[in-house]
């Protein structure tokens, strides 16, 4: 059906009139994993949503299924550039139609409260302003090409630690002005289809419930104050109630079949206690969705099918490429060592753990298997000439767990076939099927019949080389291990999709044993025995990792090899960071630290040789106790498939590094504002306010190793005039209207004084009147990204909206803007600021000077 003729809201609750209750409740849960339920009385096709933040998953969760693999969205909003964030959006969108994905849950607008949130990497930035703005380029993005976002987790679901437990405290002030802001401004100005509610709870001083309850925020602020007309989705398995949460403003349960409400909604709808009408708009608000997404057709029809696009291709990649380097953020370049010039090079030692072994995307949720992988060292090559030696050293494991046995290590003990042996046993002991795979990671396996209640896996390995080998036995659930017959390890977990929600299903704990091989080979027979986990919506499975590690250097040995290697080398490039053991949905950090022994292999190699490049590939704020020595020092964030070209083409000058920082890099843990948020007795209190991020730091006075906005490019720049105007005749309105509404402008005029063409990002800081109000000392205010030649002059257009200048009034229940004097602060960092331009507001008129 064209959208000439969809059917307007009066149509759909004539539709919605004619079906018995049942029938509309049936709507309300999902009808699996990812679909929600079709209804063809309503002209209603199943919709299909999926994971989104870093790529679109799709619905299969099979490895098989690959797809496009975007940097993650703080490496996204490390461009500060909103239409680069449009396009990629859109670039979502055909993904998620070759998918047959008609919602994509994402964005993320939850804010990097602390630097060791779990899924930090998968949000944009520790500010509102920033958040908010890319945040709604990259939904305009993908709605603008018919596919729905899913604006989530709302609200104050900053950390991973209990999420599914834990109350949020904070105040209405606090709530308003930080918080709910980027979900305001996203809203207003992109009209997401779907919001999704958090996990988590929030107490705000007049409601403390789950959100998937919350009436004040859901259905009083979310639906009613702003006017938002899409359905409420429930975080996966967040929904614990009936009554509460049909009442407090929750659309649609996910995921399903099961869950709360089914029968025992219809029943309170019956009992009097959730009126019909609640139900009805429920209905109507997930048709409205389904609408938008050309899911909607005319009663007994289904909807006319969209053409799926092809695969993706060097387009495609070639996007990925330039948001991978354009994000990366240069945060030191002394005697302008890059880019490099590789006509100039005779050898390069490219070193350390993450140079052999990228952190290419965060875990969980947000996780998708790539249609394809470009390594640093894959990518340097096919960059460099071929004269040029390239030479790879890892300088030391930074993961704890050991690989996973493959290949012929495995041997099943029937038949001596390579691979790993699982049986199936039903709920009497019966042998009902099994399979041979050569791979030791059965993480969230689940390819076992219907009637299967415990499965068994055997192998043995057979260890040849001398020496203390590691095995390492990873399982969750109820289990137990044997190794050589005697049981080493057993768990008696019965959870169910608790076990998913924190990870431990892909990231099991891990039991070490050390096995010590003479002469002569060794047989090792291990035998794991699983029940099944049931997960609910998640399904059933099993997990088990079998890993192994055969005696070899110690990192001390490989750091020695790796700084012979650097200080041979004309230049070396040492890549550090995090990997899928540190950045994971699930679980926060304990720590900022880099793991294993990176500090030391970086130290040593800074040592070896003075041209010595350091690459930071993390998506959260590390400790880097040796920057101040490195004279090359770049973040390139989790990158996404492209990561080898992307850092190829910024060593060598095909492209400008011109990201800046979306978040603050400390210099000390001791320094940083909010080090944890771990819950106490189950509350999470937001004590600092509404001075988050580098407000907070501004507030303290402390030095960070960085600040937010931070990043110098391939060039230098002049900031040479600033001029301000209202964008509306001068008057009280003009700065008291909503978020999006009236403003200032600014206008400011640079140069490119450096050698090269590249781009800056103009930053506005607000530094409101000293009144007496807790205000932060200055807050983003405004941005704009601006390109030009080596030489060249430009102008880039600010606006500041009347938001930046208000506060939330606890009294009136509105926005209001203090009297007095503000000054608009422009320049390169939060730290870093170059001109300065005044305005006044009283209660009567607004005047710039």
């Amino acid at each position: 059906m064209s959208r000439a003729v969809l059917p307007d809201d009066a149509e759909l609750t004539c539709r919605i009139q004619g079906l018995d209750l049942e029938s509309k409740v049936r709507l309300l849960t999902g009808v699996s994993l990812w679909k929600v339920p079709a209804e063809p009385r309503l002209g209603l096709a199943a919709v299909t949503v999926s994971d989104g933040p870093q790529g679109v998953r799709g619905t299969l969760d099979d490895p098989a299924d690959t797809g496009l693999l975007a940097p993650a969205p703080s490496a996204v909003a490390a461009a500060w550039d909103t239409g680069l964030a449009e396009r990629l959006g859109e670039l979502f969108a055909i993904e998620a139609q070759r998918k047959g994905v008609d919602v994509v849950l994402a964005p993320a607008v939850n804010l990097q409260r602390t630097p060791v949130a779990g899924r930090h990497f998968e949000y944009f930035s520790e500010d509102p302003l920033l958040t908010a703005a890319v945040a709604a380029a990259a939904v305009r993005g993908l709605q603008g090409r018919g596919v729905g976002a899913c604006l989530k987790h709302f609200v104050a679901n900053d950390s991973e630690t209990d999420r599914t437990r834990y109350r949020a405290r904070l105040d209405e002030r606090t709530l308003r002005e930080v918080y709910l802001a980027p979900f305001e401004q996203v809203l207003a100005e992109a009209e997401p289809w779907s919001v999704m509610a958090a996990y988590s709870g929030v107490d705000d001083g007049t409601q403390s419930a789950p959100m998937t309850e919350h009436t004040r925020l859901l259905r009083e602020v979310l639906k009613q104050e702003w006017g938002f007309a899409g359905p409420v989705v429930s975080d996966w398995s967040a929904t614990k109630s009936t009554v509460a949460s049909a009442l407090g403003g929750l659309d649609l349960v996910m995921p399903g079949p099961h869950g709360p409400w089914g029968e025992a909604l219809v029943a309170a709808v019956r009992a009097g206690e959730v009126p019909e009408h609640l139900v009805d708009d429920k209905v109507l608000r997930l048709l409205r969705l389904a609408r938008h997404t050309g899911r909607l057709g005319a009663p007994g029809h289904d909807p006319r099918p969209s053409a799926t696009p092809a695969a993706p291709g060097p387009e495609e990649f070639g996007l990925l490429r330039e948001v991978a380097a354009r994000g990366t953020v240069v945060l030191r370049n002394g005697q302008d060592l890059l880019p490099l010039s590789p006509e100039r090079l005779g050898s390069v030692a490219l070193i350390g753990p993450n140079a052999v072994d990228p952190y290419l995307q965060g875990g969980g949720s947000a996780f998708v298997p790539a249609i394809r992988t470009v390594s640093f060292a894959e990518g340097l090559r096919a960059a460099l000439p071929e004269q040029v030696r390239l030479s790879v050293h890892r300088g030391g494991d930074s993961r704890l767990g050991a690989p996973f046995v493959s290949g012929d290590l495995p041997a099943d003990p029937d038949t001596s076939a390579p691979g790993v042996r699982a049986e199936f046993f039903d709920a009497d002991g019966t042998l009902v099927g099994g399979e041979l795979r050569r791979s030791g990671d059965w993480s969230a396996y689940g390819a076992f019949t219907p009637a299967t209640r415990r499965v068994v896996l055997r192998t043995v390995l057979t260890l040849t080389e001398p020496g203390t080998h590691r095995l390492q036995v990873g399982c969750v659930g109820r289990f137990s291990v044997t190794v050589d017959g005697a049981e080493i390890w057993s768990g008696d977990d019965d959870r169910g999709v608790e076990l998913v929600l924190e990870s431990s299903h892909h990231h099991p704990p891990l039991k070490d044993i050390e096995l010590h091989v003479g002469d002569e080979p060794r047989r090792v027979a291990l035998m794991v025995d699983l029940t099944v986990v049931d997960a609910g919506g998640y399904d059933r499975f099993v997990t088990a990792q079998l890993r192994h590690a055969p005696p070899g250097p110690t990192p001390y040995e490989e750091i020695a090899e790796a700084v012979a290697a650097a200080a041979d080398a004309e230049v070396a490039v040492v890549v550090v960071g995090t990997n899928e053991e540190v950045e994971s949905e699930g679980w926060d950090r304990t720590g900022m630290d880099l793991p294993g022994h990176q500090n030391e292999l970086v130290r040593e190699v800074l040592a070896a040789n003075p041209r010595t490049i350091v690459v930071v590939n993390a998506g959260a704020p590390v400790l880097l106790p040796w920057a101040d020595e490195a004279p090359a020092l770049l973040w390139a964030w989790l990158p996404g498939q492209e990561a080898g070209h992307a850092l190829a083409d910024v060593l060598l000058g095909r492209a400008e590094p011109s990201g800046r920082l979306p978040w603050t890099l400390p210099a000390r843990a001791e320094d940083v504002p909010v080090p944890d948020a771990r819950p106490r007795d189950g509350i999470v209190d937001y004590t600092e306010g509404v001075h988050v991020g580098h407000r907070a730091w501004d507030r303290a006075g402390l030095a960070p190793a960085f600040p937010f906005g931070h990043g110098l490019g391939w060039t230098h720049w002049s900031y040479d005039a600033v001029t301000l105007s209202l964008k509306s005749p001068v008057s009280a309105a003009s700065l008291i209207s909503p978020a999006g509404g009236d403003g200032l402008n600014l206008t400011v005029e640079l140069t490119n004084t450096g050698p090269r063409p590249g781009r800056e990002v103009v930053q506005v800081y607000l530094e409101p009147p000293q009144d007496g109000v807790d205000r932060p000392v200055r807050l983003l205010a405004g941005f704009a990204t601006v390109h030009a030649e080596a030489g060249a002059r430009a102008s880039a257009e600010v606006h500041v909206p009347a938001r930046a200048f208000q506060i939330w009034d606890t009294q009136t229940q509105d926005w209001h803007t203090p009297p007095g004097r503000y000054r608009l602060h422009i320049g390169r960092s939060s730290r870093d600021l170059r001109l300065a331009v005044d305005t006044a507001v009283d209660p009567h008129h607004a005047r710039t000077r």
